[in-house]
């Protein structure tokens, strides 16, 4: 649910003042009523009542968020910007917001009289020399609401606009459920909206009418006068329930039925109520419900503290309500017009939010102003009762039930049945969990950032899991984004302070390509990944069926080495030290990591392993079986424990610079980086070695090896080691990888061939080249799928510009999970695709609602003609540029500089940069007409309609011009037919044209 309502800025806030009774009428001065454009002897009269229901900050719009120009802005009907933003906000709270919403989420709203076409756009010369009639019409017909926020929000479900007067939002919600019962969409989107312009103005009080002569609305009190006008928006997300319930939603109530129907000729006069018509929709609503009216013990009513309507409304609900049961006073009555006033068209959502917001609280509100009832009412032995404080709302043998009710002038009325949410599994399970926000401006992250925080603050009860899940799969993804890792809400909320510990980045992209690396022998230690084994299934049945391949070829299972329990064979827990079990255990920890990564939606677009690493990504890449990489790896182990023992030295040195130091029996065993390698040999040459590189003051390092691996002292053992492979029978690879052997691609044949794989076991390991590989094919994000981020180092030093690790080292004490996340978040704010459901199936976590998105809201409004001094027209206001894809750059030429002037004039933006995209400043097809028209009038040149399809810049406008490379004059026919053909293009095919 989403509002914006008099003294709330959403329903948090409505709901603290309803419980508290706090009415949110305002009055205004004098001075006040002049200055929104209000005669002074008009606003001096005494029979005008200076009070209504203000929505704050009306004339405010986050323009930009929603891809409209400031100049579209300013022409859009407020009821429809403060619509659009409540429609994000819902969608947002019901957790639907996501780009990868996969179902069809359908739209019915409809919007009150539009006071600022009338009263600030139309008759204002200004508006009228730049703006024509069609754009003017689609800015501020009612037709466009729900198709408006259908194409802002990309919904592909039904939309449309219902208009039934005061019961308009109501009866859009009766119309969204039964689209929903018959299957025309999935989700559905349903409210309306009423905002006056100028707000902060009053009425004339006329004597028998429907307006309160003091500004205040006492619905069925004896003191009834009428009401007062109130401004708001509302929405709510509406699916089937069973939905809702599979998907963990956050369910804020069950509307068990609903009905409307109209008045027809029996009543006195077309905007006379009815209390047959109404009493027949409200008994109706409650049959299609199978709800009993005994069990509703609380109705919402339409309450508009009229003399005549009230009574009227009591008499339909007693009808209504009438049954055997007896008793009285078990249902009250209540409505929000005594707080807020009438929000006309948005005023039956308004009611049904109010009384969501009661079930969810079981608590039942006040009617504040009440204290005798009207004379026409008889409470006495009725069912009915009003409450001058808020109560607790008991359960009884049923689940809370209450009812709303919405009577629009011209007889049609609406009538909801609302229950309670059902009870909400538990939340999900303990930490760590990764929270991801984004936003489209720097500014609105940070502050999305402190009121998560604030929330997380507010609410301890809050299960972090369902905020992460919700953050992750309910929001839409933007650029500016912020990922954090917290063990729990503590952590959590210090990740979330300035300065926390959250990683913050700016990404355009999504989908990027990730490359998988694969570490060596020298990263395994005795426990690696244990949290993973604990925690994620994924990586647990991927180990487990490695463990169950291998024990055939190391005569035990493997997990007592990877996992040893205290007190276990301590020749077990020390087999990891060991070659013949090192390599086949990294390589089972790799291969169920890289798995978990896919699982998650992280694929490899390609993969470089170093030394036994390969073998994981050829693995992956299908060239062996799990089966077959299992017998290899682990006969490559076998056999390599089998040679005698030598020594490996780290040297920070380039390959090339160390040849002259080698001796005889040393050689390069891998080239890292560019100024590091490894050299292989015996125990005796490499102390020889190390000696005089540290005299020549080079520095170096011994690694902790056995043997002295892809050297020649590895050589006894390739012939049956390739035997082993030849057996088998490797295949192509399926997915791209980078040979240890040559540096480059493996190629089909080098794959598939016996001897490439003995020669990877004795020569040179190219990492360094591997990694020029990836970078000059595009690969610019790496994971390294293994213990440590040795390599990811190494890449570092050939400035690869995303590096990431997923595991830690032996040396790190970090939980797994917290590091395995922490790669997750990193990776999504690098711009990589990541599969959050599935990251999210074995916890089964809800949905919660959560704060919105901070709108960055600038003033859009056009003043009324007179309503401020002339000197100032807003309507010439440019507004700062938005944050667009491309770098500033200044007009150059006269004709550069002419055309920045008619796009600054039609756009209403400041500071435009000649290669800033058209359409990414908010440009459409009806503008791209006004601006070719303009340029072909000031600059004197022929231009198509079309042209802004080939030139979507300033400069490559201004090159068309200056090459004379427009169109043929078009006649009048051709225009429109040209404008027609623009008009029809979908999204896709405009992007389309632009790519051409």
């Amino acid at each position: 649910m989403s509002g914006r309502f008099p003294g709330a800025d959403d329903v948090d806030a409505l709901w603290r003042n309803v419980e508290a009774g706090i009415e949110a009428i305002s009055t205004f001065t004098v001075e006040q009523v002049e200055a929104a454009g209000v005669p002074g002897r008009l606003a001096r009269r005494p029979d005008y009542v200076r009070a209504g229901g203000v929505v704050a900050g009306a004339d405010r719009f986050d323009a930009a968020f929603f891809g409209c120009s400031p100049r579209d802005a300013e022409l859009l009907d407020p009821q429809q910007r403060v619509f659009l933003e409540c429609a994000w906000e819902a969608l947002e709270a019901a957790g639907c917001a996501s780009e990868r919403y996969p179902g069809l989420i359908g739209v019915y709203a409809g919007a009150g009289f539009n006071h600022y076409l009338l009263r600030n756009l139309a008759g204002n010369p200004d508006v009228e020399e730049r703006v024509g009639e069609q754009e003017l019409r689609l800015a501020n017909e009612k037709d466009t609401l729900a198709t408006r926020v259908s194409y802002l929000l990309d919904l592909r479900g039904p939309a449309l606009t219902v208009q039934t007067a005061c019961s308009t939002s109501l009866v859009a919600v009766h119309v969204a459920c039964q689209a929903l019962l018959n299957g025309e969409c999935d989700v559905a989107l349903a409210g309306g909206v009423s905002i006056r312009a100028p707000q902060g103005t009053g009425y004339l009080f006329r004597e028998g009418g429907v307006q309160s002569p003091d500004g205040r609305c006492r619905p069925f009190d004896a003191r009834a006068h009428g009401t007062v006008g109130g401004a708001g928006a509302g929405v709510v997300v509406l699916r089937p329930l069973a939905d809702a319930i599979r998907d963990r939603d956050p369910v804020r109530a069950v509307i068990r039925g609903s009905a409307i129907n109209n008045d027809g000729a029996t009543k006195v006069g077309f905007t006379a109520p009815s209390v047959g018509g109404q009493a027949a929709a409200i008994g109706m609503a409650l049959r299609l419900a199978e709800v009993d009216p005994a069990t509703v013990s609380y109705v919402e009513t339409h309450g508009t503290g009229t003399v005549l309507g009230d009574p009227i409304e009591f008499e339909a609900l007693r009808q209504a309500f009438a049954g055997p049961e007896g008793g009285s006073g078990w249902c009250t009555l209540g409505t929000l017009k005594a707080l807020i006033g009438h929000l006309d068209a948005a005023a039956g959502v308004a009611g049904l939010i109010k009384t969501a917001l009661a079930l969810e609280h079981a608590t039942l509100p006040p009617s504040p102003h009440f204290e005798t009832p009207n004379p026409a009412i008889d409470l006495e032995g009725s069912p009915f009762a009003f409450l001058r404080e808020a109560r607790p709302w008991p359960r009884g043998a049923q689940p809370r039930r209450a009812g709303v009710s919405s009577f629009g002038i011209g007889g049609t009325n609406a009538h909801v049945v609302l229950e309670e949410a059902p009870p909400r599994p538990p939340a999900g399970s303990a930490g760590p969990h990764l929270l991801v926000l984004s936003a489209r401006t720097e500014a609105a992250l940070a502050e999305s950032r402190d009121r998560l925080r604030a929330h997380l603050e507010a609410h301890p009860d809050l299960p972090l899991g369902d905020v992460a899940h919700t953050l992750r799969v309910g929001r839409r993804t933007f650029s500016h984004r912020l990922a954090a890792v917290g063990a729990g809400r503590a952590e959590a909320i210090e990740a979330l302070r300035p300065g926390g510990r959250a990683w913050t980045g700016v990404q355009e992209a999504s989908g990027r390509p990730v490359a998988f690396l694969f570490p060596g022998q020298g990263t395994q230690y005795a426990g690696m990944g244990h949290g993973l084994y604990d925690g994620e299934p994924v990586f647990r049945e991927h180990i487990d069926r490695c463990a169950e391949l291998l024990r055939p070829h190391l005569g035990f299972d493997v997990r007592e080495a990877l996992y040893p329990a205290p007190g276990a064979d301590e020749r077990r827990a020390r087999a990891l030290q060991h070659t013949a079990t090192t390599q086949p255990a990294l390589f089972a920890v790799m291969y169920a990591l890289a798995r978990l990564w896919q699982s998650w939606g992280v694929q490899p677009a390609a993969m470089l392993g170093h030394s036994i690493g390969e073998y994981v990504a050829a693995c992956l890449a299908d060239t062996f079986t799990l089966e077959e990489a299992i017998e290899v790896v682990a006969a490559r182990g076998r056999l390599m424990a089998t040679l005698p023992e030598g020594s490996m030295l780290s040297v920070n040195l380039a390959a090339g610079d160390l040849a002259p130091h080698l001796g005889p029996d040393v050689e390069v065993a891998a080239d890292n980086a560019p100024r590091l390698c490894v050299a292989s040999g015996p125990h005796a040459a490499i102390e020889a070695l190390a000696a005089r590189l540290r005299d020549s003051g080079v520095s170096c390092q011994p690694l902790r090896t056995s043997h002295a691996f892809h050297s020649a002292m590895t050589e006894p053992i390739l012939d049956e080691f390739a035997a082993v492979v030849g057996r088998i029978g490797p295949r192509p690879p399926r997915m791209p990888f980078v040979s240890n052997v040559t540096g480059r691609w493996i190629t089909a044949e080098e794959a598939a061939d016996p001897a490439h794989w003995a020669r990877h076991v004795r020569g040179t390991v190219r990492f360094r080249e591997g990694v020029g590989t990836l970078l000059r094919d595009g690969h610019e994000v790496v994971l390294e799928v293994g213990p440590g981020s040795a390599l990811g180092t190494l890449a570092r030093q050939q400035s690869v510009p995303v590096v990431v690790a997923s595991m830690r080292s032996a040396r790190q004490e970090q939980p797994d999970a917290e590091v395995v996340l922490a790669a997750l978040g990193r990776l999504w704010l690098a711009g990589a695709a990541v599969d959050w459901e599935a990251l999210a199936a074995p916890r089964e976590p809800g949905r919660v609602p959560l704060p919105s998105y901070p709108f960055q809201r600038q003033r859009y409004w056009i003043d009324a003609p007179g309503s401020r001094p002339a000197a100032a027209p807003a309507a010439r206001t440019l507004h700062e540029r938005p944050e667009v894809s491309s770098a500033y750059e200044a007009p150059a030429g006269e004709a550069e500089r002419r055309i920045l002037a008619i796009w600054q004039d039609l756009l209403g933006i400041d500071e435009i940069g000649v290669r800033d995209n058209f359409f990414e400043l908010g440009g459409h097809s009806l503008l791209a007409t006004q601006i070719i028209a303009r340029v072909r009038d000031e600059l004197e040149v022929d231009l198509s309609p079309a042209a802004i399809f080939e030139a979507v810049t300033i400069a490559d406008l201004a090159a068309l011009v200056e090459a004379g490379r427009g169109e043929e004059p078009a006649d009048e026919d051709v225009m429109a037919e040209l404008l027609a053909e623009i008009q029809a293009l979908t999204p896709a095919e405009v992007a389309a044209e632009l790519e051409a």
